[in-house]
């Protein structure tokens, strides 16, 4: 009787031990609401710019995280923190929420989620797994970061943090994004962490 006891703990043990294991090695991937509204400075770049808001694909598959992937999402996300010094929108066009490239070496957090987006894209990262979020800090102020969708996850290039973090390991409440299918598009995010609110400017 004792014998079969201690089988029976070690088969619980066991299933239980790989329920975990199933459960850490599952993707960290956002839960989304379906549409809602277009970030104002996100649509003024799609007028000035129409080809920023007309990717669109049929396919929501993530990109395969390999590892020549996220050691170019690291260098990325190093190499332009470091290149594009922080202004705002006012000190450099005298006027709130300008999203634009930082070709002129200075750019607040959408310039910078824009210029890795670029670059990762030039090395084949489709569109559709490269996606500027809109979040709130833990300070109540909106921010803008990169979301990779990847095999693995979904990962947060910021230039706030030098290191790649999977989203749900960052301190931020996620509000919105832009669509997988469709660039010029956005959908709300459904943060357990967070209240019900989906819009910041």
């Amino acid at each position: 009787m004792n014998m079969r006891r201690g089988w029976l703990l070690l088969l619980a043990t066991t299933i239980q031990a790989g329920a975990i294991g199933a459960a850490l090695a599952a993707p960290a991937v956002m839960q989304t609401n379906g549409r809602t509204t277009q970030p104002v400075g996100h649509y003024e770049l799609c007028k000035r710019s129409p080809i920023e808001c007309s990717e669109k694909t049929a396919s929501n598959k993530p990109v395969e995280l390999t590892r020549s992937l996220w050691k170019a999402m690291i260098a990325i996300n190093d190499k332009v923190n470091t290149a594009v010094a922080p202004r705002t929108d006012m000190e450099m066009w005298g006027q709130e929420e300008v999203w634009s490239y930082p070709d002129n070496g200075a750019g607040d957090c959408e310039d910078y989620a824009l210029e890795k987006r670029r670059q990762l894209m030039q090395l084949g990262v489709p569109a559709g797994n490269l996606l500027i979020t809109v979040v709130r800090q833990p300070n109540g102020e909106g921010h803008a970061v990169l979301t990779v969708r990847t095999s693995l996850g979904e990962y947060i290039l910021d230039n706030l943090d030098t290191r790649v973090l999977a989203w749900d390991e960052t301190e931020y409440t996620y509000l919105k994004r832009q669509s997988e299918r469709n660039s010029g598009v956005w959908i709300a995010i459904n943060d357990g962490r967070a209240d019900a609110v989906a819009s910041v400017r």
